[in-house]
């Protein structure tokens, strides 16, 4: 299925029905009174959030979101029927902006929001009968529902974002402590859309991480895949940053180099600065996104333990990294899962 976190839809609900102009016709009352039933009132428009979704990818096939129109009234004072309810799932996440202005935030599983009201059903003939008005033949029409339209912008719920170079091993992480199957591989940009994976442990509650793709050097000002997913990181309580000097520090590179950093005879200072290097460009586009962003708690783990690259780096930069303030320095592997249950414990204090 396609991602798709931004759409735009016009929203329209019912208009109400028409008031009828009747008039009582019975034996031996040829001038009977007046008797036109009231409109029904326009059908409502909401949005509420259902679990199991996670793209607007309907709305943009769909954008116009139409309520059912009331009916009008008919004779011996019959009401018409309301319109029918327009009930539209969102994932959670939603966000609803109207001329740019944030309107409505469903930010959690079970959230509803009228986002346009049906328009009141018009009054009958025999709505306006009065002692001084006996027979009035006139009657009200219905109103007009609400029309407006909406930018929605999905961003994920997760409790942890994984962020870092292309590669590093995000998705692979995900895949190994949850039950989510993203796509792998050993070349940049695998990941092109959000993954988002839920954390089960027994009798522990679940919590859930979401891997940010697409970060690079220059992403906070458009580069690469741009801040098109920034933005999903921006609701999650704390940050994994994932490190790994066997990427180079250009992740546009298609290829990776047959070379390795393993093969490199690196000084101990030259690998502490190859890793604050990797670490300090993810970290800028952070901070030039959203200062709050910045500001998350973030846990630091050094993955593929199994190259001893990375041991150097992890054994020489993790107090510098916790002297820093950073919750947690980590090293993981995936390949032969050391590591992986102090991952867990650490996202679960943090959160």
């Amino acid at each position: 299925m396609r991602f798709v976190d931004e759409v735009k839809v016009f929203v329209q609900a019912g208009n109400g029905g028409d008031g009828h102009v009747g008039w009582r016709r019975e034996a031996h009352e040829a001038n009977g009174g007046p008797n036109g039933g009231n409109g029904g009132n326009g059908g409502v428009v909401i949005f509420y959030t259902e679990s199991g979704l996670n793209t607007l990818i309907d709305y943009s096939f769909s954008p116009i979101l139409k309520a059912e129109n009331g009916q009008a009234g008919s004779t011996n004072q019959k009401e018409g029927k309301s319109g029918k309810d327009l009930l539209c799932p969102m994932p959670v996440g939603t966000q609803v902006f109207y001329k740019d202005k944030l309107v409505a935030d469903l930010s959690k599983l079970g959230a509803k929001w009228v986002a346009a009201k049906g328009g009141i059903g018009g009054k009958g003939n025999e709505f306006f009968k009065s002692s001084t008005n006996q027979a009035p033949d006139y009657a009200q029409a219905g109103q007009a529902g609400q029309e407006f339209e909406f930018k929605l912008v999905l961003k994920s719920v997760a409790d942890i974002g994984l962020v870092g170079f292309p590669n590093v091993g995000k998705s692979t992480l995900i895949s190994k402590i949850t039950k989510s199957h993203p796509k792998i591989a050993d070349y940049p940009f695998t990941t092109l859309v959000p993954n988002l994976g839920v954390v089960s442990q027994t009798n522990l509650k679940p919590f859930v991480i979401a891997d940010i793709p697409g970060l690079i050097p220059g992403a906070s000002t458009g580069k690469g895949l741009g801040v098109k997913f920034l933005k999903h990181i921006e609701r999650t309580k704390a940050i994994l940053h994932i490190l790994d000097l066997n990427v180079p520090l250009n992740p546009e590179i298609t290829t990776l180099s047959t070379t390795t950093a393993d093969e490199i005879n690196l000084s101990d200072q030259e690998v502490i600065d190859l890793t604050f290097k990797q670490f300090d460009l993810i970290n800028w586009e952070l901070s030039s996104f959203s200062s709050t962003v910045a500001k998350l708690p973030r846990l630091i783990a050094f993955s593929k333990s199994d190259t001893k690259i990375n041991q150097r780096a992890y054994l020489l930069c993790h107090d510098l990294f916790i002297n820093k303030g950073f919750s947690a320095c980590l090293l993981f592997s995936c390949y032969s899962n050391s590591g992986l249950d102090e991952v867990i414990s650490a996202m679960r204090k943090v959160i």
